[in-house]
């Protein structure tokens, strides 16, 4: 089926029920009207939600692009808007459940390669999934996008959806990375207790999309979702495609990797499956807090460590209320 994603965009803070329901409504009671905010309702069944809490995920690395694992909560400085904040919890994650998207560009302009970028993608499914825990979706994009998979964890289904995918038409990258952030991977809930991915296999050139480049990094950023990038540009030259999947991984805290030959792309696979297993988390309370919808830029560092580099998203978006 062919997708059209539209439709209002969410708050990007991590949501933590606080109070649960106090009493039963009657039959005659009714539920807050759709889209309204809990705090904005009378009815004491309402549940009110956190929404102060802002959680990063994030790597790091030395210079050689080994994994630092050993480091702890002091080792850490973050930043918001130029004024240092307090980590208030601080974890190793290897082990929350993945929430993944695979993004596979079946544009005719990636034709020639396709048959490797099956095999890969079916690879690093196998590799990286865990049954019973992990659920991964498929999306194809040419001239619209298509979902293939949904969120699951059953190999074969997945497997099975990758054999399926066939290359025409157009691209329309943008509206996939919409689609997917907003209508699947921002569902699971209370977002802190799982990792979110999207992994965009692409040249990266965009020709038919209706959202732009900026409306899907802005809810991919929403959903707390980490781009990563395999370009399927071999010509070895760096064009405006490249450019944007390094811009959307930067900013979500995410990497692009640029294979010098189709059959490389085993070892971006790998890359990534690698770094999904060794991230830190960080969660902090903004200070000063502020509920006005808008994005906040955040850094995260560590404290007298040049020699190591730390990929994090680069924001937020606060919520409105």
């Amino acid at each position: 089926m062919k997708l059209v994603c539209i439709g209002a965009l969410c708050a990007s803070l991590c949501l933590a029920p606080v109070v649960s329901a106090q009493k039963a409504a009657g039959p005659d009671q009714k539920g807050p009207p759709s889209g309204q905010a809990a705090g904005e309702s009378d009815d004491p069944t309402r549940i009110i939600l956190d929404v102060t809490r802002v959680n990063i995920l994030f790597t790091v690395t030395d210079k050689k692009g080994r994994f630092v694992t050993d480091l702890g909560k002091t080792d850490f400085d973050v930043v918001e808007n130029k004024k240092p904040q307090i980590i208030q919890q601080f974890t190793a994650e290897s082990d929350l459940p993945l929430r993944v998207a695979v993004l596979v560009d079946t544009s005719n302009s990636i034709r020639d390669q396709f048959r490797f970028e099956q095999q890969a993608a079916i690879r690093f499914i196998t590799s990286v999934v865990r049954p019973r825990q992990d659920r991964l979706m498929l999306v194809s994009f040419d001239s619209s996008a298509e979902l293939v998979s949904d969120l699951t964890d059953d190999l074969k289904k997945l497997e099975e959806g990758v054999r399926s995918m066939r290359p025409g038409g157009g691209t329309s990258l943008y509206d996939a990375i919409y689609f997917a952030a907003k209508e699947k991977l921002m569902m699971d809930q209370p977002r802190d207790k799982f990792r979110r991915a999207m992994i965009v296999i692409s040249d990266g050139e965009d020709t038919e999309s209706r959202q732009s480049r900026d409306q899907a990094l802005e809810m991919a950023q929403k959903a707390d979702v980490v781009i990563y990038a395999i370009s399927t540009n071999i010509s070895r030259e760096d064009k405006d495609g490249d450019k944007v999947l390094r811009y959307l991984t930067e900013e979500t805290g995410g990497q692009a990797f640029f294979p010098f030959k189709i059959e490389d792309l085993d070892q971006s696979f790998e890359n990534i499956a690698n770094e999904l297993r060794h991230q830190y988390n960080i969660f902090y309370r903004p200070e000063p807090l502020k509920t006005d919808g808008l994005y906040h830029p955040v850094t995260v560092k560590t404290k007298g460590r040049k020699d190591l580099v730390v990929r994090a998203r680069r924001g937020y978006y606060a919520p409105k209320l």
